[in-house]
């Protein structure tokens, strides 16, 4: 696999290598062992799955410890541009954020560590979305920010009037007035 870095120190894209003939193509999607050795050392527990359609926000999500989650996230099938934003107070990064398309053609991946927000919109038909987690889903540590937050400046590339959002999604605090942050100096992966 080849590891792509970013602006932003340990939010990383990973292409892995696609052998492709005649019948098709065959990828490793992922491998503990590489990935421990070229990325970080992580423990997947959980993996999820959603579909979405076109115009779908999804985000800016975020699990506060001791359920703070790092992913790896992918598309099996359509486009979606994907996003992580760096919430940790006193990080030189704070603020900033990290977009890559990640789509069923170029089987790209994106890890997102934990300390950063998530989300994503949807630019195709349809997308078929996975991802990986190293910590358990709690709803009693949800977190979010405002997909829409001026400061954060993140073109979603959907048209305003294109914009499917949950109701909950509606509603998030912008990053200045976020009640909770993570705190840069704390390690977060004990």
């Amino acid at each position: 696999m080849n590891i792509i870095k970013t602006e932003i120190e340990g939010v990383v894209i990973i292409e892995p290598r696609i052998f492709e003939d005649s019948r098709g193509y065959f990828f490793e999607s992922f491998s503990q062992r590489d990935f421990d050795r070229q990325v970080r050392t992580a423990c997947f527990v959980q993996d999820n799955e959603s579909r979405s359609s076109y115009g779908v926000i999804r985000g800016l999500h975020f699990q506060k410890p001791p359920y703070a989650q790092s992913k790896l996230v992918r598309v099996i099938e359509g486009t979606v541009l994907d996003v992580a934003v760096d919430i940790r107070k006193g990080s030189p990064t704070f603020g900033k954020h990290v977009s890559v398309e990640l789509s069923g053609e170029n089987h790209r991946q994106f890890f997102i560590p934990r300390g950063f927000a998530h989300g994503f919109s949807v630019l195709s038909e349809t997308a078929l979305f996975q991802y990986k987690c190293d910590n358990f889903y709690s709803p009693l540590s949800e977190g979010a920010l405002a997909w829409d937050d001026p400061d954060l400046g993140i073109d979603w590339r959907i048209p305003p009037d294109k914009i499917l959002l949950s109701e909950k999604d509606r509603n998030h605090s912008r990053l200045k007035d976020a009640g909770w942050l993570f705190d840069y100096e704390t390690d977060y992966y004990e």
